[in-house]
């Protein structure tokens, strides 16, 4: 999934996996500046933008431990064109109708690179 014919749409798709790896599911916030740019923009609503509003919120709820060497995440796809890079996930949730029901999907998350960081972020969460 990383591998891509264009040198910079790969180290694009491995910015954001390691990223991934690293900070989001790995706990190390203290590696942002590695992967987010200050100015960082977060179209989620209940994350803050900047790098230091992600920081903030993610602290809240991942605490550091062992990086793993791949994603953990059920990753189904890295899509890369141009300065974007998309994650899909298999997703599992409560039917709404019926909540002894799961159900799957797939979740995205879109990521805008600039200057070699991770600039902007876009998911379908909903305001929690």
């Amino acid at each position: 999934m990383l591998a891509a014919s264009d040198t910079r749409l790969a180290a694009n798709k491995r910015l954001v996996y390691d990223f991934w790896r690293e900070v989001f599911e790995g706990g190390h916030m203290e590696l942002a500046d590695k992967y987010l740019a200050e100015g960082y923009i977060q179209h989620n609503p209940n994350v803050a933008t900047g790098r230091a509003g992600f920081v903030e919120a993610f602290s809240k709820w991942v605490k550091p431990k062992p990086i793993e060497a791949k994603v953990k995440a059920p990753l189904v796809a890295i899509t890369a064109e141009g300065d974007l890079v998309i994650l899909s996930f298999v997703r599992e949730g409560v039917d709404p109708k019926d909540a002894s029901k799961k159900y799957t999907t797939t979740w995205f998350d879109m990521f805008r690179i600039e200057a070699g960081k991770i600039a902007e972020h876009w998911d379908p969460a909903p305001k929690s």
